[in-house]
Parts: C-alpha cells; structure tokens; sequence
C-alpha cells in the first residue's frame, strides 16, 4: 500500500535551508519513500521561547509503503543525523525538527505523538505551506478540505518567503 503522507520541517540552527533540503535528500534516500512535492520555504518567528533564531519552514508531501511508526522512526533517525538532541525544553532551538501532520486519514492519539498533529491548526507556518500543496486533502477528523476549514491564528509567525520549493 502507498501511503501519503505531510510532513513539517523546521530549522533554526545553523544553514537553516541546508537542514531542510537534508530532511528531504535522506527521505528520498530510503528506498520506500519519495518526497512528491514541496511547499515554499518561509522565515518565521519563534514560538515560546522567543530568545532564539528565526526558523525556515516548509511543508513536503510524501509518498512511501513504511507504516506509521516505521516513518516516524526514520524522521527521528534523520533528526538526529542533522545533528539535533532531543531535550525536555519545549520550543528549544533544533538542526531539524520533522512532524508527521497528516498521514493518509489515519487519526492516532499516543501519548508523545498524535496525528492530524494536535496544533497544525493554530500555526500559519504549517497551514499556508499546506494549502499550498494540498489544499483538496480532506482533514480526518473535520471531514473537511483543508481551503474549506476557518483559520484563526493568535498570532502571526510568517515573516517572508526564502524560496519557492525545496525541490
């Protein structure tokens, strides 16, 4: 079975965009995955602790035969080849940080992950990236396409676009 799969990607440490097109090279390395399209790339404000870096964000669409915990495995893997620790600060600074936002309409509640991702909602720099390669996607738990859902951001993270694709 192909699965379709949206991943966020996120940078703030070092050559941000370096980090992201690593993301996107190691998954296209894994012979059951295949990075289909990509969003932009934007600039955005940190959330929570504030006092680091900007990060680039991109949203990529992935086509793969790895089941769910298999996939979240290899982008763990990938992080972690980019350099990042995992630490107990929430919003600390990270090489790379990949979230599986929606994987086909699959609706998984763990307790360290869930999936449509919990807060993909509330963040203007996972939701443009999204509707700009897949705004038809049916949200699972809606029931309705991502362009027929009402955002409504606190606030604003999006400073500029960087680039066009990560492709």
């Amino acid at each position: 079975m192909v699965n379709n799969i949206f991943l966020s990607l996120g940078s703030n440490i070092g050559d941000r965009l370096h980090y992201l097109k690593f993301a996107v090279e190691k998954i296209n390395d894994n012979s059951l995955c295949n990075v289909l399209k990509s969003s932009s790339v934007y600039e955005t404000k940190p959330m929570g602790n504030i006092n680091q870096e900007n990060y680039y964000n991109a949203v990529i669409e992935v086509e793969t035969a790895l089941g769910f915990f298999d996939l979240y495995h290899l982008i763990k893997s990938i992080e972690r080849k980019a350099g990042r620790v995992e630490t107990n600060e929430k919003w600390a600074s990270r090489e790379l940080d990949i979230d599986i936002i929606f994987y086909n309409q699959l609706i998984y509640d763990g307790e360290n992950l869930k999936v449509p991702h919990k807060d993909y909602s509330e963040r203007d720099f996972v939701v443009i990236p999204l509707l700009e390669i897949c705004g038809e996607f049916k949200n699972p738990v809606t029931k309705k396409k991502l362009i027929e859902i009402d955002y409504i951001f606190n606030e604003k993270y999006i400073l500029n676009k960087i680039c066009n694709s990560l492709l």
